[in-house]
């Protein structure tokens, strides 16, 4: 199908985009890689009035690392950020994560600022962003504000961006000497993940010191899994402590139901990866 017609504007910093944005008012849309918004436009299940490509604006691009953090530009790819050395150093759990992203070519084209804001319950980057205590840096025509992952996301495909308002970076964290894993469940490969656990742990010797857990597509918006996490600080870290701390995985949690599985059937699998995540974080 053809997409409806629209104005397109491409601009070159992050201040004619948000001017462009403000004046084209709420029926606007933003093009980041495009890998969710194209094929909504295909099939008319979106007719924005104009479309805002912000390919051209370089600064929106790259890793930097800012002492205590590292700052990924909105722009930035799945790929550079699976590549890039401060991520594997500092937020090894993104590189993990993203791993697990479609495939090379989406890697290639879909950006990491784009999948949040897109704000897909079965996103594999939000749980992630929210176990790692991520900010999102937004811009709008009041300047500049940042938002906790915690609060960024508010249901389904729903971020706390207002209409004039783009996200430009994500700090995060620096977690260096952490190790993380992140375990998907899906049908087939390549798809949205069903169920999926994002885990970070830090070891003191054998004894499991701190752990951020957060799942994937239990709820309308990634789930912190914080009696996990309790559950697990200060024990050995051995297979029946992470087992009976994984127990907990499914508290809190509200998961939909659709084709793939019912709430029950999704809850046990949160216990089961949660498992799993934490385990091969403390074997990595």
């Amino acid at each position: 199908m053809i997409p409806a017609a629209f104005d397109y504007v491409a601009p070159s910093t992050v201040d004619e985009a948000v001017r462009a944005l403000a004046d084209a008012g709420e029926d606007a849309k933003v093009l980041a890689g495009g890998q969710s918004l194209l094929p909504v436009l295909r099939l008319r299940l979106a007719a924005p009035s104009t479309i805002i490509d912000l390919g051209k604006v370089a600064e929106l691009r790259g890793v930097r690392d800012e002492g205590d953090a590292l700052v990924i530009g909105a722009m930035t790819t799945h790929y550079d950020v699976q590549r890039d050395h401060l991520v594997a150093e500092h937020a090894t759990l993104l590189a993990r994560a993203t791993d697990t992203v479609a495939d090379p070519q989406v890697r290639h084209r879909g950006t990491f600022g784009g999948a949040l804001a897109h704000a897909d319950p079965a996103g594999d980057l939000l749980a992630p962003a929210l176990a790692l205590d991520a900010e999102m840096v937004i811009a709008g025509t009041g300047g500049r504000r940042t938002v906790p992952a915690a609060e960024f996301f508010q249901d389904f495909f729903t971020t706390s961006l207002a209409p004039d308002e783009l996200l430009v970076e994500v700090r995060v964290p620096k977690y260096t000497g952490w190790r993380a894993h992140y375990e998907k469940f899906n049908r087939v490969a390549q798809a949205w993940s069903m169920v999926a656990v994002a885990a970070t742990v830090r070891t003191e010797g054998e004894t499991i010191a701190e752990a951020r857990i957060a799942l994937t597509n239990m709820g309308a918006t990634p789930v912190r899994a914080t009696a996990v996490e309790q559950a697990l600080v200060g024990q050995a870290a051995t297979a029946e402590n992470i087992r009976a701390a994984a127990a907990h995985a499914a508290e809190g949690t509200n998961p939909t139901v659709d084709g793939n599985a019912d709430v029950e059937y999704r809850q046990e699998l949160a216990r089961v990866l949660t498992g799993r995540a934490v385990s091969a974080a403390v074997a990595r």
